[in-house]
């Protein structure tokens, strides 16, 4: 579903955040990176639906090259659902109008029909009730949950989650990760930079370790935990026990 070919990329000349990293995504699968802080995890999933771009390499998904001149940059980002650390809702709408604008605007769906879904989206992620409050007046679990919902709201068969609970009191953390749990393994093909590694045990298929821009362990978690392989791995995950 999501593949990289030797991929690149710099801020400036002189700090390099990606170093010739090639690996690849399954449909379906989860994928947690983790690493320490300034590794590259954060660029490398915001390549991927051109939030940043790269300076050499291939990135593909489902088969379309997202770097090429003649790649759709908007039909892209219909396909790739995105959850930030911020939240990013528009402080101005409702929850209701958060979730329903992109698929009226953009799928052309009725107004009915859309506020349809974000009920039942919303329900998903247990915040029924919040449909006609605006972002002021949630917490950030709950404002995290919505942002999750309106990006289930386009149906994307990828969802990249850039460190969703950081911004977070700790309170406020199982909530969301409950969300994400209850996604993984539905057949969306997942993404999620985070430093919860009691989550990445639970949830992925496969853990990618990043440091100074390169992907230095791509394990199943069980192998990631118990015995990593790269020195740098192994010295991050006794860090984290200590």
């Amino acid at each position: 579903m999501i593949s990289f070919e030797n991929v690149n990329k710099w801020y400036g000349p002189e700090l390099q955040v990606l170093n010739d990293v090639t690996a690849e995504v399954n449909k379906g699968e989860v994928v947690v990176l983790c690493g320490p802080s300034g590794s590259g995890k954060t660029t490398l999933i915001r390549t991927i639906n051109r939030l940043e771009p790269i300076n050499s390499g291939k990135i593909t998904v489902n088969g379309q090259e997202t770097h090429a001149k003649s790649a759709n940059v908007n039909r892209l980002r219909r396909e790739i659902g995105f959850v930030f650390q911020q939240f990013n809702l528009f402080p101005h709408m409702s929850v209701m109008d958060n979730i329903t604008l992109a698929p009226r605007k953009l799928k052309g769906m009725s107004r009915p029909e859309a506020e349809e879904k974000a009920l039942k989206l919303l329900a998903r992620v247990g915040l029924e009730e919040k449909a006609g409050a605006y972002p002021s007046q949630l917490s950030g679990g709950q404002s995290q949950r919505v942002a999750i919902a309106r990006s289930l709201a386009m149906d994307p068969p990828i969802i990249l989650f850039d460190e969703p609970t950081s911004a977070l009191d700790p309170e406020m953390v199982g909530e969301v990760l409950a969300v994400i749990k209850g996604l993984a393994h539905t057949g969306i093909t997942m993404m999620c930079v985070t430093h919860e590694m009691g989550f990445a045990r639970d949830v992925a298929d496969r853990v990618w370790f990043l440091d100074k821009g390169v992907l230095l362990e791509d394990a199943k978690p069980g192998e990631f935990f118990s015995n990593p392989k790269h020195p740098r791995a192994q010295r991050f995950l006794a860090d984290l026990r200590h």
